[in-house]
């Protein structure tokens, strides 16, 4: 098998969102990826490297098809246009639809076999399921575990999709909304009652306003916050977005480990 890798595995990908990219470039595999979104931020190097051929529920066809990709990766319903759109113009695409830890890992190890090469994509998964596993072990340390409120937009209020509430769980927080968290769509995840946050007294606010700058000055003042636990202590604190709100291995990696490392910050000062 040559660099440019067998014929019956793709080697020129298009990655319409950053969690593919990321994957590939941790497997070492970035040499089969020929453009990527707009949006990717991880790892740094491949805003430079790598044509940039997409936003995120819309993309340069004509671009991406002068690439002449053999794969095109994207994620969720939301980029059904764009897939649809490039299926018709003969390209082959893949849509993933992950939602949960569960079905991050899975996804990782779909990709690894889509390329032939699923002994280090199974080698990459065991690794962020280990580092899961360690972040469990310290999150039995704490003596209580904090009401957490996870913030993905402010107006309208929308809280933590499926696999940030898991990741909360994970490193040792409750979820203040987790039956929302089960709705795929962030229109689904609306709180229509600002009053309910105060109602379910978060210990630890997180916010995460897709690549908006978190403001906790501005979240403090809203009426009838201001005896909210996460309030009163200041417990009010932004997890970038790159981190957290791509379902890949930012998310299993730094993000939950932001998350942790708030959680751990607020048991101590109990």
């Amino acid at each position: 098998m040559t660099r440019q890798g067998p014929l019956s595995y793709p080697t020129r990908i298009v990655c319409l969102t950053e969690e593919t990219t990321e994957t590939l470039y941790l497997l070492g595999e970035d040499w089969r990826i020929v453009g990527v979104s707009g949006f990717t931020v991880r790892p740094p190097r491949a805003r430079r490297e790598k044509p940039r051929v997409s936003a995120f529920t819309s993309a340069k066809i004509d671009k991406i098809l002068a690439l002449e990709p053999d794969l095109v990766l994207g994620f969720s319903d939301l980029q059904a246009d764009i897939a649809a759109e490039l299926i018709r113009a003969g390209c082959e695409v893949h849509v993933f639809n992950h939602r949960s830890v569960a079905e991050i890992l899975r996804t990782v190890r779909v990709l690894g076999g889509m390329i032939g090469c699923e002994a280090k994509t199974a080698a990459l998964a065991e690794r962020l399921e280990s580092g899961l596993e360690e972040l469990r072990l310290a999150a039995a340390s704490l003596s209580r575990r904090p009401r957490v409120y996870f913030e993905e937009w402010d107006e309208p209020q929308i809280s933590a999709i499926r696999w940030v509430s898991e990741l909360i769980g994970l490193a040792g927080g409750d979820d203040c909304f987790p039956e929302l968290a089960l709705q795929s769509l962030g229109r689904n995840r609306i709180i229509a009652d600002p009053l309910e946050v105060p109602r379910r007294a978060p210990d630890i606010i997180l916010g995460s306003w897709c690549g908006k700058k978190f403001r906790p000055e501005i979240v403090a003042t809203r009426p009838g916050w201001q005896d909210v636990p996460a309030v009163r202590d200041g417990e009010l604190h932004e997890v970038k977005s790159a981190i957290i709100l791509q379902p890949g291995p930012a998310a299993l990696t730094e993000g939950v480990r932001e998350i942790q490392r708030r959680i751990l910050d607020w048991d101590r000062k109990q």
